[in-house]
């Protein structure tokens, strides 16, 4: 049996976790299921109500467990830091939320953020409990991000991507290397990497592909427009590093100077912008095409 549509609270969705195999009580489930939280704040939380059963009534501390037995719990950090930037939106319809996500903010909760994450404040700003990103860019870039507003247009737009019919440009800044000949492709084979928040290039078959072209120089340093073909993690920082020209901010590459887990640097973001974005609407069947109006360290001229 389905379990009932449970509200939002503050802006989170509930989450679902379900027993693979009976449990001697609900506590040493979640305890050990999800040791990011501690006993203690489980403890807690189930006296306060706060998970609750399928058919949305609060569940008890030392309850059995039967394996399918499906529980409700909603996200919370008690010390989360809060993020002094806001995010701006561009454009909403009855289908389509398009936003400019400022630099060190996530499009979804992890880690140390869940309310400061971008979509808990979307869904709490617009009351849309469906509200889903269809596609991601790193906490570290800023830019233009796409959300849908209804569930059941989820694959139409899933098929854009998988299909390379959206058109993506990022800018970046990084030094200039006049012995590259640009514009070029690089194309590389990409899996993770050592620490586990990186990627690397390995020898095999390609799997990622991005355009670059040059858009400005200033001195030794320079502004690239990055147009990805593929969708992998990091590809553009990676991409970027393996030609010898590391984006400007780059904690990660080519070495790690701070883990994601670090204290914040706000004076210092990557230099990385998801710029622009087109494409034909599976919908309405409008031609969509939007502009970030956020700007990194170097831009174009202007009129450029």
């Amino acid at each position: 049996m389905r379990g009932i549509q449970l509200p939002m609270r503050n802006g989170v969705s509930a989450s679902v976790v379900s027993v693979p195999h009976g449990a001697p009580d609900l506590l040493d489930f979640l305890s050990q299921r999800m040791p990011g939280i501690s006993r203690s704040e489980w403890a807690e939380r189930l006296d306060q109500g706060l998970v609750l059963l399928e058919d949305g009534q609060p569940a008890l501390t030392h309850q059995a467990c039967h394996a399918g037995q499906r529980f409700y719990y909603y996200r919370h950090l008690p010390d989360e830091p809060l993020l002094p930037f806001q995010a701006q939106i561009l454009f909403e319809d009855a289908h389509l939320l398009v936003v400019d996500k400022p630099h060190f903010m996530p499009v979804t909760p992890s880690g140390r953020y869940v309310q400061q994450s971008l979509l808990v404040q979307l869904k709490r700003l617009t009351g849309c409990a469906d509200l889903v990103p269809l596609h991601r860019i790193d906490r570290e870039t800023a830019g233009l991000v796409l959300f849908g507003k209804r569930l059941h247009d989820r694959d139409a737009f899933h098929a854009l991507f998988r299909d390379h019919l959206i058109h993506k440009t990022y800018h970046a800044v990084a030094a200039h290397a006049p012995h590259l000949q640009l514009p070029l492709v690089h194309a590389s084979r990409l899996a993770p990497g050592e620490p586990f928040f990186r990627s690397q290039e390995v020898p095999g078959p390609p799997n990622s592909e991005t355009r670059i072209a040059l858009l400005h120089t200033d001195g030794q340093r320079a502004l690239y427009a990055l147009a990805p073909i593929s969708g992998k993690r990091h590809q553009l920082r990676v991409h970027m590093n393996a030609l010898g020209i590391p984006i400007e901010g780059d904690l990660f590459y080519p070495t790690v100077l701070r883990g994601p887990d670090a204290p914040e640097d706000f004076s210092q973001p990557l230099q990385l912008l998801a710029q622009s974005v087109r494409f034909t609407d599976p919908i309405t069947g409008q031609t969509r095409e939007w502009a970030s109006g956020l700007h990194l360290t170097l831009s174009p001229p202007s009129g450029a």
